[in-house]
């Protein structure tokens, strides 16, 4: 069974105060629970169900694998996780559900477990990937291999005019002027086109110098039509790069049974939360305490479900990571974990702040890395560095070099709040407008995100 959780990581689940409300009051209600209990997960930490007397004639039937988590409740709310579930979480994590193996779920939840272990599990070897027509799926790609050749064809016209009328305009062109290009790139099936060309809406107005960024933008889109366009040439590793970011997405069931597995002590060092067109995207930095390989893990949501929350910041797991194959192999999948994840901001014991590193270090790391990927726009950082307000945010390591904060993020007043004018370890994403802070580590060791 996992290591029990705290009402703090719980609550910190909920969708909104209210829900963490309503969750508290029926995890404490006498008589509201009409049978609950746990187990140990047949490939995972463990399992909850419980049902809930509600207003119908039939108590709303709730399980979680805590795996992942994941969840389903058969009550109509549209939250998610929705308070029956908060709530029985909250009664696992003060003790009031009883534990029996023996027993193992009911029926109705034993269904649901293994309809969602059928969804994840791994094709047999030498299966995984294969198309059920094969001559068909190759016509399909020689297609779509067409599409695409076509739309880098017609981006490179655009990115030739863009040149030659200047960026003067730029700033009054409304978003149209991005998205009917990029709109094209969707029809081409090229989407990660599409997403860098409508991420360059912003830039005009972005401060100082967005001319001079606007215009490295266009470069490096050039660049990849043209690396795309000539990918017959290039090495296996940058050919999957530049296909990755055209759009030609892996699947992970293709990466899994491809890639050799790497297993090691995995610190968690930070994590960010997006929003990309009505899905939620959670990027996870992992670095091996063996390896010093440095790990992102992706996950995805639609808007209003819960990502992923299986590593915490701060956290250890042990556990096989299989890597994207790649000139610069930083996303990874996890293939398998050994337990569960040691500690974590959300819940537990720390285990102390990651080894630090200077400014110089990061930045030689970086320049390395875009040698060989030069559409790489995030790395991960960890710095033992002082943090300074003035004369713009920033922060100092101990041979005096300084690193600017992103300006999103200079306002990062946890940080400055934290360090209260003192070295700490922070991690984040170093990008080209400066650091991203993501997690500092208190005076205790104890890891806290920003």
């Amino acid at each position: 069974m996992a290591e029990r959780w705290d009402r703090e990581r719980v609550l910190a689940l909920a969708p909104d105060a209210p829900s963490q409300r309503a969750a508290q009051s029926l995890a404490s209600g006498r008589g509201a629970w009409a049978a609950d209990g746990a187990a140990a997960g047949a490939a995972g930490p463990g399992v909850l169900w419980g049902e809930c007397r509600g207003g119908a004639a039939t108590p709303y039937r709730t399980v979680i694998d805590l795996s992942g988590p994941a969840y389903r409740c058969s009550c109509p709310s549209r939250k998610f996780p929705c308070k029956h579930v908060l709530a029985l979480l909250l009664r696992w994590a003060d003790g009031a559900v009883q534990h029996d193996d023996a027993a193992g779920a009911p029926g109705w939840a034993a269904t649901w477990l293994a309809a969602r272990a059928t969804r994840a599990g791994r094709p047999p070897p030498g299966q995984a990937g294969k198309p059920k027509d094969p001559e068909a799926a190759a016509r399909r790609a020689a297609v779509r291999e067409a599409r695409v050749a076509s739309g880098l064809a017609e981006l490179d016209r655009w990115l030739g005019d863009q040149a030659r009328q200047g960026l003067a305009a730029s700033q009054q062109a409304g978003y149209g002027h991005w998205d009917d290009i990029a709109a094209r790139m969707i029809d081409a099936q090229a989407p990660g086109l599409a997403e860098r060309l409508r991420a360059l809406a912003a830039v005009p107005h972005s401060g100082a110098g967005w001319g001079g960024r606007l215009l490295e933008e266009y470069a490096l889109l050039h660049l990849l039509a043209v690396a795309c366009q000539r990918q017959a040439g290039l090495p296996p590793p940058l050919r999957e790069t530049v296909r990755s970011r055209v759009g030609f997405a892996l699947r992970q069931a293709d990466v899994l049974a491809a890639g050799p597995p790497v297993r090691d002590q995995w610190r968690v060092l930070a994590r960010r939360d997006l929003e990309q067109d009505r899905i939620r995207v959670r990027r996870t930095w992992l670095r091996g305490g063996q390896t010093g390989r440095d790990a992102l893990v992706l996950s995805f949501a639609p808007a209003g479900q819960g990502l992923d929350d299986s590593l915490a910041v701060g956290a250890e797991a042990d556990a096989d990571l299989v890597f994207y194959p790649g000139a610069v192999p930083l996303r990874a999948v996890v293939l398998a974990r050994y337990g569960p994840a040691d500690g974590g901001a959300d819940g537990g014991a720390d285990g102390g702040p990651p080894a630090g590193g200077t400014i110089a270090g990061l930045l030689a790391c970086y320049a390395a890395a875009l040698a060989a990927d030069p559409w790489l726009d995030s790395w991960p950082a960890v710095l033992d560095v002082t943090p300074a307000r003035a004369p713009v945010p920033a922060v100092r390591d101990p041979d005096g070099d300084a690193a600017p904060l992103h300006p999103a993020a200079g306002d990062c007043w946890p940080l400055f709040a934290l360090s209260g004018g003192r070295p700490v370890t922070v991690a984040g994403e170093w990008t080209p407008r400066g650091l991203w802070p993501l997690t500092a580590w208190d005076e205790g060791g104890r890891a806290v995100r920003l």
